[in-house]
């Protein structure tokens, strides 16, 4: 398929299935689209014979798109900076301490406690997984995702305090979590090499604040171009161009570029982009972007849900990755009560906001990517069909319950 071949395909079917579901099946616009490109991948798979045009289209659409650097490279920056330029500051700034600690230190603890705890439960189930790919398995997955969060926080009735939490540590999550994941990858593939502290101290120096330095260095930029012109074409177009310059340059410097684009969302959206108090721009700004957020994700959901194309269908690896649903969730759980026990007062998260907390931490297409990109190697399809298990349990019955989960306990 050419360039414009795939992009007039992705666009008609993201179409269709928006449409199918905003006309009859009625569910929250991202689970819709995402289970109907799930139907439409097991069709594929299953009764590839019955509708041999329509397989062949999906087969050669999902051949035709590296997901993991369209996602990673492309996409994600444009769908977390959305977020960020409509996060609140304000709200982060009055829970920034659990927002910090949650997103560092509990995506740490909950990496370490699902690889134990996978390590000893694959064995048990007869599987020989060493403990290093556990641990890369635990990176690619704990850290929350901002895109299925903020897609699926927009039906919740969460209170704000815990939207901010969450909201918060899925945007600041992934700089220790693509450290983790990628010191965790370097030793799998060189067996016999020591884990350096060092060496993964300066890693994540460079990412995280690297990262960050970057997208508040090219949002300052942009501010003092945006408040000098009053034209707002052009202020989209520089907003636009951006995000594709920190993508990038970051990509260059080797910088973390989703923190690099929060920072320059939560800038330019907390700041006036004139000089008088005229927010007309602003308003008119953040209203560009939420419109471009939804459009981009209803087409990454529909590319989570085409992913089943290429997915190991055996037993075993559905097996995997029943016990990484239940395992996650309990390294969770312990990643958040951990933190609070031991630092109660200054965190002022209450005892039964837990659950919600646990239950909210959405995963998402980067943990899909993230495993897509892993080298080949013995165990490469069962981590990659677990990640796939738990996204869509996470998105589907996570996403759909979490109302319930929250009604009941607040």
């Amino acid at each position: 398929m050419n360039f414009f071949t795939i992009i007039t395909s992705l666009f008609a079917i993201s179409s269709l299935f928006s449409y199918i579901n905003a006309r009859w099946i009625k569910l929250p616009g991202v689970i819709g689209v995402m289970l109907l490109a799930i139907f439409s991948a097991l069709i594929t798979v299953f009764a590839g014979k019955m509708f041999p045009d329509f397989t062949e289209l999906i087969k050669d659409l999902t051949a035709s798109i590296d997901f993991s650097s369209t996602l990673l490279d492309i996409l994600l920056g444009f769908l977390l900076f959305a977020s960020a330029l409509h996060f609140d500051i304000k709200k982060l700034r009055s829970n920034l301490s659990g927002v910090v600690i949650i997103s560092t230190v509990g995506v740490l603890l909950s990496t370490l406690i699902f690889a134990g705890i996978f390590y000893y439960a694959v064995a048990l189930a007869g599987f020989d997984v060493p403990i290093i790919y556990c641990l890369v398995f635990g990176a690619l997955v704990s850290p929350t995702d901002a895109v299925a969060v903020a897609a699926l926080l927009k039906k919740t009735k969460m209170p704000d305090r815990l939207e901010t939490i969450i909201n918060g540590e899925s945007l600041f999550n992934d700089g220790i979590g693509i450290v983790l994941f990628i010191t965790f990858v370097g030793l799998a593939a060189t067996p016999g090499t020591h884990f350096s502290w060092q060496h993964t101290s300066l890693l994540f120096a460079r990412e995280v604040f690297g990262g960050l330095l970057l997208g508040l260095a090219f949002a300052w930029i942009a501010l003092r171009m945006i408040r000098a012109i009053g034209d707002f074409q052009t202020i989209v177009m520089i907003s636009l161009t951006l995000v594709m310059l920190i993508s990038l340059v970051g990509s260059l410097l080797h910088v973390s570029i989703p923190l690099a684009v929060v920072a320059a969302g939560l800038m330019i959206g907390s700041s006036p982009l004139s000089k008088n108090a005229d927010t007309k721009h602003s308003d008119y700004l953040q209203g560009i972007w939420q419109l471009l957020d939804e459009l981009l994700n209803t087409i990454l959901f529909v590319l989570i849900g085409l992913q089943m194309v290429t997915i190991s269908f055996t037993s075993a690896h559905f097996i995997a990755g029943g016990l990484a649903i239940v395992i996650l969730l309990i390294a969770r759980l312990l990643s958040i009560v951990l933190p609070i026990y031991l630092l109660g007062r200054s965190l002022n998260i209450k005892y039964n906001s837990i659950l919600i907390l646990t239950w909210g931490g959405l995963r998402g297409g980067i943990s899909v990517a993230l495993a897509l990109s892993l080298p080949l190697s013995p165990y490469r399809e069962l981590i990659l069909t677990a990640s796939f298990c738990i996204v869509v349990f996470s998105i589907i019955v996570q996403g759909l319950t979490l109302n319930k989960v929250v009604n009941k306990l607040v």
